[in-house]
């Protein structure tokens, strides 16, 4: 039997108890999303998470790295990290926009991630709507199979972000309506294909049209998370900024969205799988997502991760390994509350 430290033993009281004072919490702070049990489980092993097939790939962690930087001197520090990351815990990748090497290989080594990620992790191109547009109307949709081609992924990316188009200064304008140029894509490109919005989410009818179609998976980006039309506002002048200060709260949250995918589904939709996005800030909100969501789904998280991947691979390393274990404990304690309790 080990010896007693009593010193240690004595130090980490003394810590508790100076602690204390920071650590009670208010009735109205606590998580009630939530039942908690702690009679029901012991604490769970590593390894304890069920790997899940989503978008034909095997995911041993739930996660997928939302689509966020593309053609930025960091950009390809920060791909690395994320790839390697991926990789090593088994989860999926978006890159950011491929805009910048449709037709120049400049920065092509920024995005060419399989050799890192492996040929068992999902790993998508992405492009905006209205490149999508523009590519089909001038007679470059071909550039769209060669992109992915070029960054060996598994598919593509398509991402709908009129409002940010529209509060951008040097924005595209978008001439027609996005779910057209979804499906004429989809003709052409004859392959995988997800569909994104980027920082506010999609309203019941958008949902109920991309579930309609035989996509790979639909990632909701939901209000909460990064929001790239406020990310436009914010570099306008003072007078746009006034002017347009309510578009950035338009929009929905991943959990309403939920709730409209969750009834739509019992419908038997086209599409399957759900990428739940848009203020997932930790693995309890991931867990609170996936377990409310009736479709096969994974979670996913953009600035979060992409702060970490800035730094150094240890961090990102680290951060994941935190996450992964947390997942593990709410899986062994959590379950969700009834509707009723949760409003109580």
């Amino acid at each position: 039997m080990e010896s007693l430290d009593l010193g240690k033993t004595s130090d980490r009281k003394k810590d508790h108890i100076d602690l204390a004072f920071a650590s009670r919490v208010a009735g109205q702070e606590l998580d009630t999303r939530f039942y908690y049990e702690p009679l029901m489980s012991a604490h769970p092993k590593q390894g304890s998470i069920i790997p899940r097939v989503f978008a034909g790939k095997t995911f041993r962690f739930p996660l997928w790295v939302s689509s966020m930087t593309g053609g930025t001197k960091e950009a390809g520090t920060i791909n690395r990290n994320l790839a390697k990351a991926a990789n090593e815990f088994g989860f999926g990748m978006g890159l950011g926009s491929c805009r910048i090497i449709l037709e120049d290989t400049t920065h092509l080594k920024d995005f060419q991630l399989r050799s890192i990620i492996g040929d068992e992790q999902a790993l998508y191109a992405n492009l905006g709507i209205a490149q999508v547009e523009n590519l089909l109307s001038s007679g470059k949709a071909h550039l769209m199979k060669e992109l992915v081609d070029k960054v060996e992924a598994d598919g593509l990316i398509i991402h709908i972000n009129p409002l940010q188009e529209w509060m951008q200064p040097e924005g595209d304008i978008i001439h027609e309506m996005p779910l057209l140029t979804i499906k004429k894509a989809m003709d052409i490109f004859q392959g995988k294909v997800i569909v994104k919005e980027v920082g506010q989410g999609m309203g019941p009818a958008s949902l109920k049209a991309l579930m309609d179609l035989p996509l790979t998976a639909i990632e909701l980006a939901a209000n909460g998370g990064t929001n790239f039309a406020l990310l436009e506002l914010l570099r306008a002048d003072k007078n746009q900024q006034e002017l347009h200060q309510g578009i950035p709260h338009l929009g929905h949250t991943a959990s309403e969205m939920l709730n409209w995918t969750n009834r739509l589904a019992e419908s038997k939709p086209l599409c399957k799988d759900l990428i739940v996005s848009g203020g997932i800030k930790d693995y309890l909100d991931g867990y609170y997502h996936l377990e409310k969501s009736t479709m096969n789904a994974v979670y996913g998280q953009a600035s979060s991760l992409l702060k970490k991947a800035r730094e150094d691979y240890e961090t990102l390393q680290a951060y994941i390994k935190e996450q992964i274990r947390g997942y593990e404990l709410a899986q062994a304690y959590l379950t969700l509350r009834n509707e009723a309790d949760t409003h109580e």
